[in-house]
């Protein structure tokens, strides 16, 4: 319908479809034909058009919008005062500017994990095929601040005494605490964002990344998530609540537990002003947030991103919890390193684990500009969702499949083109199972043939929850580096569903790995699939 409105001065004559507007842009008068008008009652024909055009306005609004029509009359009184004449037309927006996908590559790696701190000490002890799992001991529960018998009866009741658990000290490979917990911060850091400090220094080294012009650090982003945060402070404040002691609460009680203070401290030690982010998405957090980082260099955001997933989670309140859940493997407590099992008949449950992973995501021109060390590109992030259960896959693995399939998609890559996959397989009995047939469904005869290498690192590095994906999409990465695709431990009975060529590595393989994939899959049904491949 046709409708008149008056705006600064002027009355503008407006086609619309039920609904009204006001266009406040004046344009010449040769576009008065254009979807919206304006007309001056200055002019005796101009004023007989509008009369006209408003009568039949209001014949045509329906009996619904009496309130508005009684308006229109008044509105159509004004326009008869004598105006200036300019004429409106409707003009859309132009589409926002066309930018064709950048290409991402991945220059720096840092980690820490079970088998070590360091990129070197890890890789070398995965591909050796050693085991960072050991026994639980109850000093391991951070619950200092409770008296001993309350400790011990905690521990007693613990399905699980098993974890793979980051070695401290100042020797070679152990993560050294003095620097990143007992620095001047300390006391607004917890272990899991020291351990982003850390994994964040190793791999801007590695990459030769640390700028120090203003116009680099507004162009370099952070993306570092979490799967817990920190449980242990969370109880010691529990504690101080029963204990009537909540005014002796640290101020830096919330900025030590939030999850995006990974990020947050980060981006405040090297002055990066880049996106800032942080992803939570359970076990698929470290690949969601090296995925959302390459997205982000992809559209422009950024040109450099540090991105990964960190986690600190060995403490009572977290471990309880899962082994409530009954997630985590109790079958071989007295044999901590064989208790992680991927894929093996006799597997019961995950390992818990803690530790990060970090990489320097840059854009590709950038890379070569610089003269940059280039490790593999990202070329497909697959996301998908079970819409199924809290904690378990559907057993059609629909979930894997999508997630796998549209990184394929992305990348552009054939299926017979990945040579390697780094398996999320935590050591359930259900979630391993799906897992393998996904894949099978995915690759069909590349992976049935036994040209498709497959594993699950976390035999040696346990379940490491919010940081396993980023750890495990850097294994992916060396693997393609290296050339070697590393081993599965304890694979001592595969599982049926198995044969002789469709098995996983029970042992490091040197071969060539142009394009590798690792997956990552959480609680709540949320999937990732990381694809990279080889730039020359």
């Amino acid at each position: 319908m046709d409708v008149i409105f008056p705006h600064k001065g002027r009355v503008e004559f407006v086609k619309v479809m039920d609904s009204f507007s006001v266009n406040p842009h004046p344009i010449s008068r040769r576009n008065r034909g254009g979807f919206l008008s304006s007309v001056s009652a200055s002019d005796e024909s101009e004023k007989e058009r509008d009369d006209s055009n408003a009568y039949h306005t209001t014949r045509s609004v329906k009996p619904s919008l009496s309130s508005e029509i009684a308006h229109m009359d008044s509105l159509r009184r004004i326009a008869r005062r004598p105006i200036g004449c300019r004429f409106f037309s409707a003009r859309t927006f132009d589409p926002p500017p066309y930018a064709s996908r950048r290409r991402v590559v991945v220059t720096g790696l840092g980690m820490i994990t079970p088998l070590g701190c360091g990129i070197e000490t890890t890789w070398r002890r995965l591909v050796e095929g050693q085991c960072g799992i050991r026994a639980l001991s109850p000093a391991d529960l951070k619950m200092d601040s409770f008296d001993e018998a309350t400790m011990m009866h905690t521990f007693e009741q613990l399905t699980s005494k098993v974890a793979a658990i980051v070695p401290c000290g100042n020797g070679q490979g152990q993560f050294d605490e003095q620097p990143w917990l007992q620095s001047k911060d300390h006391r607004a850091i917890s272990k899991f964002i020291a351990y982003a400090l850390c994994s964040t220094d190793e791999a801007l080294r590695d990459a030769g990344w640390l700028p120090t012009e203003s116009g680099k650090k507004e162009r370099t982003g952070v993306s570092i998530g979490g799967g817990i945060g920190s449980m242990p402070d969370i109880l010691d404040a529990a504690q101080m609540i029963c204990e009537k002691r909540l005014r002796r609460l640290s101020p830096f009680f919330i900025p030590k537990i939030l999850i995006n203070m990974a990020s947050g401290h980060v981006s405040m030690k090297y002055g990066f002003q880049g996106p800032n982010h942080a992803a939570v998405t359970a076990c698929a957090t470290g690949a969601h947030s090296i995925g959302d980082a390459t997205r982000m260099i992809q559209f422009g955001d950024a040109d450099v991103m540090v991105a990964g997933g960190t986690e600190s989670s060995i403490d009572a309140l977290s471990i309880a919890g899962f082994c409530r859940s009954r997630a985590l493997a109790s079958k071989y407590n007295s044999l901590p390193q064989e208790s992680s099992r991927p894929f093996d008949c006799d597997r019961d449950g995950f390992v818990i684990g803690e530790g990060c992973g970090v990489m320097v995501l840059e854009e590709l021109n950038h890379a070569i500009e610089r003269g940059a060390k280039i490790y593999a590109e990202v070329r497909g992030y697959g996301m998908s969702g079970d819409a199924y259960h809290i904690t378990q896959p559907h057993n059609d693995g629909k979930g894997a499949i999508l997630a796998m399939t549209r990184a394929l998609e992305q990348s552009g890559l054939h299926p017979n083109q990945v040579d390697y996959i780094n398996a999320h397989a935590t050591s359930t009995p259900l979630g391993d199972a799906v897992e393998a047939n996904a894949i099978k469904s995915v690759f069909l005869d590349h992976a049935t043939s036994g040209a498709l290498a497959f594993s699950s690192t976390k035999g040696a590095t346990g379940h490491l929850l919010g940081a396993a994906g980023s750890v495990e999409a850097i294994f992916s990465v060396l693997a393609i580096h290296h050339g070697i695709a590393p081993p599965t431990l304890n694979l001592l009975k595969p599982d049926p569903l198995f044969d002789d060529k469709y098995i996983p590595l029970s042992a490091p393989k040197k071969m060539e790995i142009r394009a590798a994939i690792s997956n990552s899959f959480g609680f709540g049904g949320t999937n990732a699939s990381l694809l990279f491949a080889s730039v020359t």
